[in-house]
């Protein structure tokens, strides 16, 4: 059967997909980028703030308009079918099958009876289909979140946090490496918990020092990680493992502690100073990032004028930040004293302002250094290369370096750029030669 496959949402979404994608195509099922050749059309949705699920419900009508030609299915998987099933089969009849996330564990059955097709291999069984580059993989390590934010909606979704047997990381790990993945990135939605559930202790560590060993590996990048969980350990024994890059993607949230404590955020502000401080001391370069919520019930100006100034104190190399978006059954929907639209988009826009400056400023460090670069694309026009230092998750979450280079690189390749000039978001440079 030709199938389309959307994948929607984060990259923990998308590991979902590809296990999903391999499902089929060890079933001898063909994928097509047109949807017009789709005899099925599968969408794997978000469901996490209001523009995702936005998104999804477009996408999901969108797709439901090839049924009047070629495509004879049309099945809606993920975050949005856990969260919302009943109200999409009955507003979207068009639609043949929804599958919420708990029920994954009989997806085989589900697909090959919705599909009329043999019977598939169960789910996770398969080698998965990488989608991204092939020089990139991510590798989720658990499901879930036992944190409850009072934002958020991923626990309402996808249950507590359950961490995935360090054995089959591993081997799952082992197989990715084997398939000619360089760049291993860590992802759970929150990475520093890993083990405590299933092993009675935090474990991420050893988990490093295990994939540490697997041959092929150039690059181990971990993200969202807790800063309350980033212990000393941890920290001094990331410094022993080369291959694991000193990127801190820490979620802060906020700067004020009265707004931590209504997010439901462990830990204070001084707490998160001391770690960075800790942080910069055992690693010479590390890249530290974060994402930020503007607009939080409760936050008035002083509360936003206290994180303002923890972004000037902590000088953070990369940030996102978001204006608050209410979501259903969550404890933050029914606060009151919520903040007015406008007011919201102002300090978003005064935050991400002053972020601006100081990531110009820190990318300005990096000029006459030499950074080791991996090599992803070439501008059309002008034959400049782009590609990512240590300091830049892939995917477009953090900025290029773009370079010349008098030979032809092959993508997937590591190479040497002297930076020349420096931008906001993206270094300049050109490759030099050992």
């Amino acid at each position: 059967m030709k199938i389309g496959f959307i994948s929607l949402g984060c990259s923990k979404n998308l590991v979902d997909s590809e296990r999903i994608m391999g499902m089929l195509r060890q079933g001898g099922h063909e994928f097509v980028a047109d949807p017009k050749e789709a005899e099925a059309i599968l969408i794997n949705t978000c469901g996490f703030i209001n523009p995702a699920k936005e998104e999804g419900i477009n996408t999901i009508l969108e797709m439901a308009e090839y049924k009047n030609g070629h495509c004879k299915k049309l099945i809606v998987l993920g975050c949005l079918a856990q969260r919302y099933k009943q109200d999409l089969i009955d507003e979207i009849p068009e639609i043949d099958r929804v599958v919420s996330i708990s029920e994954y564990p009989k997806l085989n059955e589900i697909l090959s009876e919705v599909l009329e097709i043999e019977q598939l291999v169960s789910y996770g069984k398969s080698e998965r289909l990488v989608s991204s580059k092939p020089w990139t993989a991510y590798l989720k390590i658990a499901e879930g979140c036992s944190n409850n934010c009072t934002y958020c909606a991923i626990p309402l979704i996808r249950g507590g946090n359950v961490s995935f047997k360090m054995e089959d990381i591993v081997a799952e790990a082992k197989q990715l490496a084997a398939n000619g993945v360089k760049e291993l990135v860590l992802i759970a939605q929150d990475t520093t918990k890993y083990g405590l559930d299933r092993y009675g202790k935090l474990s991420l560590l050893t988990l490093l020092q295990q994939l540490h060993e697997i041959e092929g590996f150039h690059w181990i990048r971990i993200l969202y990680m807790y800063p309350d969980e980033i212990t000393d350990e941890l920290l001094v024994g990331m410094t022993k493992l080369p291959k694991v890059l000193p990127y801190f993607d820490i979620p802060m949230q906020h700067g004020n502690d009265k707004m931590l404590k209504l997010m439901n955020r462990r830990g204070s502000v001084e707490d998160a100073l001391k770690l960075i401080e800790r942080i910069r001391e055992l690693f010479p370069s590390p890249t530290l990032r974060t994402t930020n919520i503007v607009g939080f019930p409760h936050e008035g100006e002083a509360e936003f004028n206290d994180l303002m100034a923890f972004t000037k104190a902590v000088r953070w190399d990369r940030m996102g930040a978001f204006t608050y978006s209410p979501e259903e059954d969550t404890v933050a929907y029914d606060m009151d004293e919520t903040v007015d639209e406008e007011i919201k988009e102002a300090r978003l826009a005064a935050l991400m302002e002053t972020q601006e400056a100081i990531s110009l400023a820190n990318n300005q460090q990096h000029i006459g250094e030499v950074m080791e670069v991996l090599v992803e694309a070439q501008d059309g026009l002008v034959g400049n290369y782009r590609g990512r230092g240590k300091n830049s998750a892939p995917d477009e979450i953090d900025g290029w370096i773009i370079f010349k280079s008098d030979r032809v690189i092959e993508f997937g390749s590591f190479v040497q750029v002297k930076i020349t000039e420096a931008r906001v978001h993206d270094l300049i440079g050109e490759e030099v030669y050992a």
